[in-house]
């Protein structure tokens, strides 16, 4: 396994090829102590354990997908599946794939570029898929950039898994959140969107206007107000580190996992699109450049 570090005035980075891993990203408080704000093992080995995908880039296609498949061009194809459900890109996915070191720079705007070939019918998806994702630090901010091109018509969807904490409590409930999303994707008990979009006004799930997280916990679809912009922030008034999320996405899944203190703000195309015919598409075809981009910036409130 190999472990890359970049590194700025403001932030430092470890990158794994094992499932192009975000170990750590590296910041000062505001009393000047230094914080890893990702939860992560400090043994890189122990993510080959994993089973929560931690700091990873999640595919062929985060999150769900319904009926263990879906239809394309007029074929089923079928997918690993519990219970009906798909996730995360199958029983090894792109979480658990080991990636290529192709470009590691260490200038004024630091970045390594890991890349990964995912042959045609891997995990049961169409197409042979030259995937990448760039990390690169400028200033304060990280840029998270997913390409992938394709030799044949499929479905694509990648996002970043990191779970945030912006400081060493044991808690996020005294954790501010705003969330640029006036929606939310309605979900059934198994967390399958029904294909309804409905408001987060006078429910759990408004943070238009920032609150605290308190005992709310999630693992929702937020719909993003406006594609390209700020979709969220984050701010512990302990570390005094406020963190920003932009995306040129439709959606972040908001995750809170059970047992440890952590937040995750997947930047990502609706879950279960393959299947929803009026969700926006997550079609690849041969041609075309598959491209997310998030940014994650990282400032102290004093």
């Amino acid at each position: 396994m190999q472990q890359v570090t970049i590194k700025n005035e403001f932030l430092s980075l470890t990158v794994l090829d094992y499932g192009a891993v975000i170990q750590k990203i590296l910041s000062k408080d505001r009393e000047g102590n230094i914080l890893n704000l990702v939860v992560g093992f400090e043994n890189p080995v122990d993510y080959l354990e994993d089973q929560i995908a931690m700091g990873a880039c999640v595919g062929r296609f985060a999150g769900r997908i319904s009926n263990g498949g879906f239809n394309l061009k007029g074929r089923t194809y079928k997918l690993y599946a519990e219970d009906g459900v798909h996730l995360h890109g199958g029983k090894a996915g792109f979480s658990k794939k080991y990636w290529t070191f192709d470009t590691i720079e260490h200038n004024n705007e630091p970045f390594v570029k890991l890349s990964y070939q995912s042959p045609h019918m891997e995990e049961g998806y169409p197409g042979h898929i030259k995937a990448s994702v760039t990390y690169k630090l400028v200033g304060n901010s990280l840029h998270v950039i997913h390409m992938a091109t394709t030799d044949r018509t499929t479905v694509i969807n990648l996002t970043n898994h990191s779970y945030f904490r912006l400081d060493n409590t044991n808690s996020i409930d005294h954790y501010e959140m705003r969330l640029e999303c006036p929606k939310i994707l309605e979900t059934r008990d198994n967390l399958l969107p029904t294909g309804k979009l409905i408001s987060v006004t006078d429910t759990d799930y408004d943070f238009l206007i920032k609150k605290k997280i308190a005992k709310i916990r999630l693992d929702t679809p937020f719909v993003v107000s406006e594609v390209g912009k700020k979709v969220a922030e984050l701010y512990s008034p302990v570390s005094g580190i406020l963190m920003g999320v932009e995306s040129n996405q439709p959606a972040v899944v908001v995750y809170t996992p059970p047992g440890f203190a952590a937040i995750c703000f997947e930047t990502q195309n609706f879950p279960d699109a393959p299947n929803i015919k009026s969700f926006p598409s997550a079609i690849l075809n041969p041609g075309e450049t598959y491209n997310n981009q998030a940014v994650f910036t990282f400032d102290l409130v004093t």
